[in-house]
């Protein structure tokens, strides 16, 4: 129900790319936020979800904002459909052109969603509120011992960006992970007011 409330809110926001609402998901790597944005795309009624990790590569961990602005965001914002090429992380290459058009809501997800040269075509910021440590834990025991070399060099990347390029502070909303659903908070931007709520445990919801 929650979910459903915050799909309605998201909704309801001004378009901010064109004629689409793009809503930024961010949070450290291994916070949850594929499980969370699936979950919100369904209640979206399908809404086409663009993963940062099909933008990012071996070599450009952070360093794909130029691409992600050329490729998906002006074509957007004139009404054209956006076409990007994924990549592929075992195969280490960039794959054939996969269409993005435009959606009344589209969701970005992944880290660095809310980077400042983003943020002002973000009809919404959510951020996974889990602690770095605890979200890196989790995504080391998550993919083994195959990525143990990748996530030393990913940690010191993700530090170096949120460190030059913080998204929390300018969080519209807080999504936190309970033991069965979410707690969908104000954020530190309140740009839904800091006495907004959506919670969502079991079934049950508020927005207040």
């Amino acid at each position: 129900m929650a979910i459903r409330a915050l799909a309605t809110l998201l909704r309801g926001a001004p378009p901010s790319c064109g004629t689409v609402r793009l809503v930024g998901i961010d949070g450290h790597a291994g916070s949850g936020k594929s499980t969370f944005t699936g979950k919100l795309a369904v209640a979206l009624g399908g809404a086409p979800v663009l993963h940062l990790d099909d933008v990012a590569s071996h070599e450009e961990l952070f360093d794909w904002e130029g691409r992600l602005l050329s490729e998906v965001v002006e074509p957007l914002g004139r009404g054209a459909t956006a076409r990007y090429a994924p990549y592929d992380w075992r195969a280490r290459r960039f794959g054939s052109a996969r269409e993005l058009p435009p959606a009344p809501v589209i969701l970005v997800e992944g880290v660095g969603a809310g980077r400042r040269a983003l943020r002002r075509h973000l009809a919404h910021l959510l951020w996974m509120d889990l602690p770095r440590e605890e979200a890196w834990g989790r995504g080391r025991s998550r993919d083994g011992e195959e990525q143990r070399e990748f996530w030393s060099r990913w940690v010191e990347a993700e530090r170096r960006h949120f460190a030059e390029d913080p998204s929390r502070p300018f969080a519209d909303l807080l999504v936190r992970q309970l033991p069965k659903g979410y707690e969908v908070l104000g954020g530190p931007a309140g740009a839904v007011g800091p006495d907004q709520i959506v919670t969502h445990r079991d079934g049950s919801s508020a927005l207040c």
